[in-house]
């Protein structure tokens, strides 16, 4: 329960009228209370469950977009599978969302899903609440792309969703390719030797649809350099701070004080353990 409002109303309230200033700063304070609890209520119910209040409506904002946009890209070919229901919940799971909190996403996820659902705007506010913090709203376009990869292929509906999303948020369309391209390389290496994956921004149709053949160790070096965004030409020293800013951008620390709720914190470090292994392979074979 809020109370600052009351407090400070009171405070203010007798500085300037004593006894009767008091009573009416404590009443003024009251439906500033309650006008606060409620705002957080309107952002799908999140704001209830965090309780750091630095960060609390940011988290909460966080939360229902996410999900919303989720449920928007499961619909984008007209019609939601119960697959990509499966996908949504499992990401319920790796954030470890439980109970009420579980039930605001699945909310969230169903209100995304209308056609006239306000994606644009409520991005925005999205890109607002997190005053336009580059890696907080890179994590989260991460997110989106994982969840399309998640059935193994993006088909075009699906990156035309992500397109819309990417824009609001101040990324433009080679900045969604780019990062497509690292998340490919990404699932190549985490599953070295199995199948691999088609990439190319220009190519829409990406997944397993594709040729099999093995993940050689030549391969599995060009998607290190993909995954720290480099080429294999580039210098120790280019190659070093472009490692240095990848993990910057998924610190686990950094991430949280700028405002990604904890729960989301899984998937950071997934990108920051990919990110460790592709430096180590690279100065492996470079010898640096």
């Amino acid at each position: 329960m809020s109370i600052w409002g009351k407090i400070l109303g009171a405070l203010f309230g007798f500085m300037f009228l004593k006894i009767p200033g008091a009573i009416l700063g404590l009443l003024v304070g009251h439906f500033f209370d309650k006008a606060y609890r409620q705002d957080f209520n309107q952002l799908g119910g999140f704001g209830r469950f965090f309780t750091d209040q630095d960060n609390l409506k940011q988290q909460a904002i966080f939360f229902h977009s996410l999900f919303s946009a989720l449920g928007h890209l499961a619909k984008s070919d007209g019609k939601v599978t119960d697959r990509e229901i499966q996908i949504a919940t499992a990401l319920m799971d790796e954030m470890r969302l439980t109970g009420d909190a579980r039930r605001e996403a699945q909310d969230a996820f169903r209100e995304g899903k209308a056609r006239d659902f306000p994606l644009v705007d409520t991005l925005k506010g999205f890109y607002d609440a997190s005053h336009g913090r580059r890696d907080i709203l890179q994590v989260f376009l991460e997110i989106l792309i994982q969840a399309a990869f998640a059935d193994g292929q993006l088909s075009q509906e699906e990156y035309n969703v992500l397109e819309k999303v990417a824009k609001p948020l101040g990324f433009r369309r080679r900045d969604l390719d780019y990062l497509i391209s690292m998340y490919e390389a990404e699932i190549r290496f985490r599953q070295r030797g199995g199948q691999r994956t088609h990439s190319g921004a220009g190519q829409r149709q990406h997944g397993r649809a594709g040729q099999q053949s093995a993940y050689s160790e030549q391969q599995s070096l060009d998607d290190a350099y993909r995954i720290l965004g480099v080429a294999s030409s580039d210098d120790e020293k280019t190659i070093k701070r472009a490692y240095r800013k990848r993990m910057a951008e998924h610190h686990p620390d950094k991430l949280v004080s700028k405002g990604l709720p904890e729960q989301a914190m899984e998937i950071a470090k997934k990108k920051a353990q990919d990110i460790q292994s592709a430096y180590e392979l690279i100065k492996q074979k470079r010898g640096f």
